[in-house]
């Protein structure tokens, strides 16, 4: 039944076609629907080189509808940020007690965010957060002195986005349960951030294919370029 069902949205896709993003979103609308509330997500190819350290293409965005998922936040904190930190809606939050819960492997939350003087103590934890995408980072605001700021808004729908060894960027955008409109804006917010994080090294075509998909759908081919330009 399954198969039945994935061949037929196959079959309304063009795979030589470049949609317009309307178009597109269209598309994934008339996608037959799952039992469970599926993720959205685009994927850019960029026109970058990763082995060049001065072309990696890296940040944050916060999505203007969010992303639809309840994202548990821990937070590395002392004293009166602790209790900022919580105020703000932290899942989890402590100093070296928290280090020893991830250190035994004890980790129930999907975000780490920490204030400045708690770094000496998250730095000994590169080594298990590292590999899960979870070490706090300056740049992508995960380091803050302002760390309800920092809570809030990856509970609002904050997303960080890097390219992989391919170049290509992953992303997710929102919920097949999200309107067009919500899931257009969250696109078109994703991109101008990409966009603003473009290396100065980058020569030629930067955004060089896109796609979009929910978690058990056919991928559709965007027309980035014109995308961008009209923005």
């Amino acid at each position: 039944m399954a198969g039945k069902r994935m061949k037929k949205d196959y079959e309304k896709v063009d795979i030589e076609k470049l949609y317009s993003l309307d178009e597109a979103l269209g598309l994934i609308e008339s996608f037959n629907k799952t039992k469970f509330d599926e993720t959205v997500e685009i994927v850019l190819c960029m026109g970058v080189d990763p082995k060049q350290s001065d072309q990696g293409v890296r940040g944050a965005c916060s999505l203007p509808h969010g992303t639809g998922k309840k994202v548990r936040v821990a937070a590395f904190a002392k004293g009166d940020k602790a209790l900022e930190a919580t105020e703000a809606g932290a899942d989890v939050v402590g100093a070296d007690d928290l280090a020893e819960r991830v250190l035994k492997g004890d980790i129930d939350f999907d975000k780490v965010v920490a204030t400045p003087d708690m770094m000496g103590v998250v730095g000994k934890l590169g080594k298990v957060l590292g590999p899960r995408g979870m070490m706090p980072n300056p740049k992508l605001g995960t380091v803050s002195a302002d760390i309800g700021k920092a809570v809030k808004d990856i509970k609002a729908g904050k997303v960080e986005f890097r390219i992989d060894k391919a170049a290509n960027l992953h992303a997710p955008v929102g919920k097949r349960s999200f309107k067009q409109e919500q899931l257009k804006n969250n696109i078109i917010a994703l991109i101008e951030a990409v966009n603003r994080a473009k290396p100065s090294s980058s020569k030629g075509t930067y955004f060089k294919k896109m796609s979009i998909s929910s978690t058990m759908s056919p991928g559709v081919k965007v027309d980035v370029a014109t995308l961008v330009k009209n923005m």
